[in-house]
């Protein structure tokens, strides 16, 4: 489990992926979508999302591409809203031995920049694009962002701690040798010796992001990531 302080932006890209995958969202490549397609299919749907042309400019992904993914997203979520109920059922189909549902609470506020309970198409769609395309700072400034909790700017090592302890509990039992019980805690304080530069007790972003840039454990982490997307 060596590198688990930055496992969960990982986890994140990876397991996106396979939800795409596994529910048809991510097939841009085989679209066959005219012209009379060509806008969002916005009937019928709670909330409506933004236009092509504003989503486009938000993100990486191409016109088609947005189609696609929004067509998948609408598929599973009618309402064109996800809530956390729902958000929590996809992850734990990946997990069915281990318990996904604290990692994904985390995951979908991280998601819910609104903080009302629900991620929308927009919100959905811009993290995906930071998380499959966006440069290795957007990633970890997303990854702080998954990492402080309550959203004050400062990872605390209490924050570290509930993250780090909701990856054991969701890939855990997946390991072997199997992982001692004080590993969450062994994690946190390797991250903090690393990441707290002023000795302060809490990481800033600026600490975050460079010493993830100077850590060419992580940077190579990130590039396998990429290559796998």
């Amino acid at each position: 489990m060596q590198g688990m302080e930055l496992m969960a932006v990982g986890v994140v890209i990876v397991l996106f992926y396979l939800v795409l995958k596994q529910f048809g969202l991510w097939e841009p490549l085989s679209l066959d979508a005219d012209s009379s397609d060509g806008e969002l299919e916005l009937s019928m749907v709670r909330h409506q999302p933004e236009g092509l042309e504003e989503l486009q400019a938000q993100t990486q992904f191409t016109r088609k591409e947005l189609q696609s993914l929004y067509r998948g997203f609408k598929n599973e979520c009618p309402s064109g809203l996800v809530d956390e109920e729902t958000f929590k059922t996809i992850y734990s189909q990946f997990f069915p031995q281990g318990d996904a549902t604290t990692y994904a609470h985390f995951l979908f506020n991280a998601f819910d920049v609104d903080r009302n309970g629900s991620i929308r198409f927009e919100d959905f769609v811009i993290g995906l694009s930071v998380l499959l395309r966006g440069s290795v700072t957007e990633k970890l400034r997303w990854a702080f962002n998954l990492y402080d909790i309550n959203k004050d700017g400062y990872i605390t090592k209490e924050e570290m701690l509930a993250i780090m302890k909701s990856i054991y509990d969701m890939m855990g039992r997946y390991t072997s040798p199997s992982v001692k019980e004080d590993a969450p805690f062994e994690h946190v304080e390797k991250f903090f010796q690393k990441m707290d530069r002023n000795r302060d007790g809490v990481v800033t972003i600026e600490e975050f992001i460079e010493t993830c840039q100077k850590d060419e454990s992580i940077m190579s982490s990130m590039q396998l990531f990429e290559n796998v997307i």
